[in-house]
């Protein structure tokens, strides 16, 4: 088949969406299928400029490329689904969040501008249109599954996708440091990993891994950790390549990984892969569907001290931290999480 990955790409920012989108790029050639990315560019503010991206979405034409009929659109990110295809499929990493379950939280910002609500609206109608256009849709997680028919009413069924390089992790004696590789952002919420580490009992060391695309954000972070004497104990290392990520996931105790609502987040399959046990918030969306409490790791409130008991606990019972990075590597390949299964699914 002759097949285009639709998604979205904000210019200069890299994360577990783009790297989505290569990956299944390289899984439906090594399938035998022509494929190839078209990424949209993005950019959400100021909130009117949503719908000029979303005008733009619906006047693309990808129906043929060269005078060669394009067989399939399989759309990832909005607004790339809005995109018109006689034989669209969605496999969606997320909405526009912020026009919905983000609407009213800290993290909103379509809430606080005068026309949002507008906006809103509008990106509401523009998905009940797209999806009733969608000849199957899937998503990358039972949290957007979840997401997507509670506030539009649409059924779907869950895809995971396979980390990127999965066969590549393994796991090594754990050195003293919890590692944290996510995006430098406050939906990542670093920030209280930091305020945890100030009231932990153990001397634990925290390495940060990745960079932000918040001007002058880690800074603030960097501060803060001054401010609170942790000195040596935070680390961060910023972008890395493949090989030191596997590194420092494969010498790590465990790892914590706690954002607000994630999709899905590789970063709780990376750790599974690499036999590490998981900390993660009761709030923190796909990493639920992976991190069992007391086996493979720990589910904690989204607070300070419930975070910081969670690492302590890590940090003086190594054996247990290293049974339960054991158990999660057994409970992942339980669940034949595999390419192949993805591109069967996709281009039924």
């Amino acid at each position: 088949m002759r097949l285009l990955i639709a998604t979205t790409q904000v210019p200069f920012v890299r994360g577990g969406a783009e790297v989505l989108a290569d990956t299944l790029l390289a899984a439906l050639r090594q399938a035998g299928h022509t494929a190839e990315i078209v990424a949209l560019p993005f950019k959400w503010y100021p909130p009117t400029r949503v719908l000029d991206h979303m005008l733009a979405a619906r006047l693309y034409d990808l129906s043929e490329s060269s005078g060669v009929k394009v067989d399939r659109v399989i759309a990832l990110k909005f607004p790339a689904y809005l995109v018109p295809h006689g034989n669209k499929v969605a496999w969606l990493l997320h909405q526009h969040r912020t026009a919905y379950e983000l609407w009213d939280t800290p993290y909103g910002d379509l809430i606080h501008e005068p026309q949002g609500g507008a906006v809103r609206d509008a990106i509401h109608a523009a998905d009940a249109t797209a999806f009733a256009e969608m000849k199957a849709t899937y998503t990358i997680s039972g949290n957007v599954t979840q997401r997507l028919k509670h506030y539009n009413g649409v059924d779907s069924q869950v895809l995971y996708p396979p980390p990127e390089d999965s066969e590549q992790f393994y796991c090594e004696a754990a050195q003293d440091y919890l590692f944290y590789p996510s995006r430098i952002e406050a939906i990542k919420r670093q920030y209280l990993v930091i305020e945890a580490l100030a009231l932990c009992k153990q001397p634990i060391n925290m390495v940060f891994c990745g960079v932000s695309s918040a001007p002058g954000y880690t800074e603030q972070l960097t501060a803060r950790a001054e401010q609170l004497n942790l000195g040596s104990r935070v680390k961060w290392v910023g972008r890395v390549s493949q090989s030191e990520k596997l590194r420092w996931y494969a010498q790590s105790l465990g790892v914590v990984f706690i954002p607000m609502q994630e999709d899905l987040g590789y970063i709780t399959m990376e750790a599974m892969l690499a036999s590490k046990p998981v900390v993660t918030c009761t709030d923190s969306g796909g990493p639920l569907e992976f991190v069992v409490p007391d086996a493979t790791g720990f589910i904690v409130a989204p607070e300070a001290q419930a975070l910081a008991d969670a690492m302590d606990n890590l940090w003086s019972q190594r054996a247990q931290a290293a049974a339960w990075g054991k158990a999660g590597l057994a409970a992942y390949q339980q669940r034949n999480i595999s390419w192949p299964s993805v591109v069967d699914a996709l281009t039924a």
